[in-house]
């Protein structure tokens, strides 16, 4: 026993002394390996060409790998220890840089050093911002590299024929190098890639097992010889302006295992029938011209896991039930798509999906109760993604599991209360549909709540305060009764505040807690019963002065990887999905009362600001502090019962662009202080008891006469009653840019006869309140500026 003991012993230790021999023969061997001189001075001349910018890289895992590189006689002297840095062991020269979300910010030249590394063969410069540079076409000289990874860099312009060179390349990433500031969920593309060279790489680097150009603008058919890159396991050409017919032989091709041609609208195709032997994982077509039907051999695609068809010309008028046996599906969106029906029971066989969407579709029926028909959970425990909005789906809301952090679920038939399950998930991001819940734990993190159009009844929740992400809350069009719930206040980031059309009531009186909406852009009460004088509580209201500075362009020195769409109000909807970030924009919208119209906007501008407190019961005068809000973009309080004159601080309101004082009782002359107001596209004082004469050679005569109506003590244009002899007051001095312009008289004669011929007030107040809120404000600019111009020249 005791000899067994003692041999067990020494075999252990015999085990662990060779394995420090060999761990101290490997760190021997990495301090003897020295890199070439000159290798090593390009690699510090390249590290210092950029600045270290940790807005360059966006990752979570980013820092500085530069950093410690040191010159010859610091530590970690060698390159070969530096970070990113790999050597080929026999002859010490470097053969891999992987600077991959290393904060490096700068230009990239032809000329760089870098480009003297002739024997690299992995280079992965992914992540980082080189300021819209162009690849430059040294990469050439590179003959020995087979991996290359430039994504989401900031290169642009053309990708350089050179590219093609490179013959040994199995990887290729040159996708995202874009610019966040397009339309919704489709940035700018940066890079181009002529067809020629698109054909001539395709036809030249025949080793390629990853071919990644998503959002480069490529412009051009698919090369059929795209099909000859036999190795090819993954080709991703999401958003490049592709169009034709899709070559076919591609889903033939053996080892492919990812393809992705989303957002090519004018591509057409369709699917083949599979067979079992394709290695398929990911399939990808959505926002396609793909057409036929889906086939029911798409079963037999068994390491299928992503499947995508939004928005396709499929001719199924059902949801196929064969999708049901891809055992191994994790992501599933058949949104916008012609499939009408139930869901098939068939998918709850899917029991890894995490991403389910169907949304906009023409499905019909009660939710399956597997599907989560109360009380029931729904089964698919690993969800993080749920989107049922747009159908005609009926019966009780479905409770996802507690792991979903995206659920819409709007525009639908549902009934019932929402379980207040629904509330307590903490990693629920995005927008909120239905009816409205009882509670709100304090560890939410929803930020946009929108329960408009359903029958919703009673007081709000108070617990909505524990929502302290909260940042859009739309209430409009249902039948609350409550007070206005100033408690609201407290939310630290609520941006807007939207609860038209419902039964609030009451006198707004003063908080006795330090309540000042402190992020208030939009607050639209119109429409509710509430009683007494305009509240000095809005005084806090939209003047947020560092949004107004974002939104006069004036923002503070940002890099280009700044997220150029937080111009417009919106949030943000992401997740991890097998290892991929997922993310999309959800942007705020309201419908805004413009001239007597509903206008919608599906998008609002960070900058924009507007109070409608329309079609209520104040009383008494308009308050003087109005005037202080100088970020206004649109004022409504028509149709209430207030009294006095129009106040002239109301001519302080410089960026004013509606206003409507409509159906009160106002009396006394229109200021001549709103003369001021050379931003209106849209102005209201009807039904008043105004007196006196409207003033002249002013933009305020551009209005209709309906404008001015049911005032019978107004006179002047645009009202056919004239003033007699009373002379008209006269506009206030001209400012410095219109100074040229003439006299007073000059002016005042031209600008009647260009309105004249410009129409309608009515129609040029909407629109150009239009291009005011919604498109750039220089456009809204660039319309006044040419008024002026016509003026000046008439």
């Amino acid at each position: 026993m005791g000899i067994h003991l003692s041999i067990r012993m020494h075999s252990k230790l015999l085990v662990l002394l060779l394995f420090h021999l060999v761990v101290a023969n490997f760190v021997d061997s990495l301090q003897q390996l020295s890199c070439h001189a000159e290798e090593s001075s390009a690699l510090l001349q390249f590290k210092e060409s950029f600045m270290i910018d940790k807005s360059a890289s966006r990752n979570d895992g980013a820092y500085p790998k530069v950093s410690s590189w040191k010159p010859a006689g610091g530590g970690n002297s060698s390159c070969c220890l530096w970070d990113g840095v790999e050597c080929d062991e026999m002859t010490g020269h470097v053969i891999s840089l992987n600077l991959s979300s290393s904060y490096l910010y700068g230009s990239f030249d032809s000329n760089s050093s870098l480009f003297s590394l002739v024997h690299l063969q992995r280079l992965i410069l992914s992540h980082n911002n080189f300021n819209h540079s162009q690849i430059p076409s040294s990469i050439r000289n590179f003959p020995s590299l087979t991996h290359l990874d430039l994504s989401w860099s900031f290169f642009s312009g053309q990708v350089p024929s050179e590219v093609s060179y490179l013959s040994k390349l199995t990887y290729l990433n040159l996708c995202c190098n874009v610019l966040e500031n397009g339309a919704p969920g489709h940035p700018d593309q940066l890079l181009k890639l002529q067809p020629s060279d698109m054909r001539s790489l395709v036809q030249n680097l025949t080793s390629l097992e990853t071919l990644y150009l998503s959002y480069i603008n490529i412009s051009s058919i698919i090369p059929v010889s795209v099909t000859n890159l036999s190795y090819l396991t993954s080709l991703a050409l999401r958003e490049c302006d592709l169009f034709g017919e899709f070559p076919m032989k591609i889903f033939s091709l053996q080892n492919l295992e990812v393809l992705s041609v989303r957002y090519n609208y004018n591509l057409t195709g369709y699917l083949p029938e599979f067979n079992r032997s394709s290695p398929l994982i990911s399939l990808r077509v959505g926002f396609t011209m793909f057409f036929g039907t889906i086939p029911s051999s798409i079963e037999k695609l068994n390491s299928l896991q992503e499947l995508d068809v939004v928005q396709c010309n499929f001719s199924n008028s059902l949801v196929p039930s064969a999708l049901g046996n891809l055992r191994q599906l994790t992501y599933l969106d058949i949104s916008k798509s012609p499939f009408g029906g139930p869901i098939p029971d068939s998918l709850a066989n899917l029991t890894q999906l995490t991403v389910f969407r169907v949304s906009t579709s023409s499905l019909t029926g009660p939710i399956p109760s597997w599907l989560g028909e109360l009380p029931t959970v729904i089964p698919w425990v690993n969800l993080i993604g749920l989107r049922l909005s747009f159908n005609t789906f009926h019966g009780q809301l479905p409770i996802p599991p507690p792991s979903l952090q995206e659920y819409g679920a709007t525009n639908n038939n549902f009934t019932g209360e929402i379980s207040p399950l629904l509330c307590n998930m903490s990693s629920l991001h995005n927008s909120f549909h239905g009816m409205m819940p009882q509670s709100y734990n304090n560890r939410s993190s929803l930020r946009m709540i929108d329960v408009s159009h359903n029958q919703l009844q009673g007081q709000l929740p108070w617990s909505l305060a524990n929502c302290v992400m909260l940042e859009y809350l739309v209430l409009s069009n249902n039948q609350f009764r409550d007070i206005f719930p100033i408690w609201l206040g407290t939310l630290p980031e609520l941006k807007l505040l939207a609860m038209p059309h419902n039964h609030f009531n009451g006198v707004i009186g003063q908080s006795r807690t330090n309540v000042d909406f402190s992020k208030l852009r939009i607050l639209d009460l119109s429409f509710n019963n509430f009683t007494g004088e305009i509240p000095a509580l809005f005084p806090n209201i939209t003047v947020n002065k560092s949004t107004y500075m974002f939104e006069k362009g004036l923002q503070p020195l940002i890099s280009q990887t700044t997220n150029l769409k937080a111009t417009y109000m919106y949030t943000e909807v992401a997740y991890d999905f097998n290892g991929f970030y997922v993310g999309r924009s959800v942007d705020y919208s309201i419908t805004l009362a413009i001239k007597g119209l509903d206008l919608f906007y599906s998008r609002v501008r960070e900058g924009f600001a507007a109070i409608d407190i329309s079609n209520n019961k104040f009383e008494g005068k308009i308050p003087e502090f109005t005037g202080n809000l100088k970020e206004l973009r649109s004022l409504n309080i028509s149709s209430n019962i207030l009294t006095g004159s129009i106040p002239s601080s109301l001519g302080n309101l410089r960026n004013l662009e509606s206003l409507d004082l409509s159906r009160n009782k106002l009396s006394g002359l229109i200021p001549q202080q709103l003369t001021k107001l050379t931003f209106l596209g849209s102005f209201d004082v009807s039904h008043n008891n105004l007196t006196g004469p409207i003033p002249q050679g002013t933009q305020l005569t551009s209005f209709n006469s309906t404008s001015y109506e049911g005032n019978p003590g107004l006179c002047g244009d645009p009202l056919p009653k004239k003033c007699g002899n009373q002379e008209a007051p006269q506009p206030p001095p001209s400012t410095e840019e219109d100074s040229d312009s003439g006299s007073a008289r000059t002016l005042e004669f031209d600008l009647k006869f260009c309105l004249a011929g410009i129409g309608s007030g009515f129609v040029v107040g909407v629109v150009l309140a239009d291009v005011a809120i919604t498109r750039r404000q220089e456009l809204f600019l660039k319309i006044v500026g040419m008024v002026r111009l016509m003026i000046r020249k008439g």
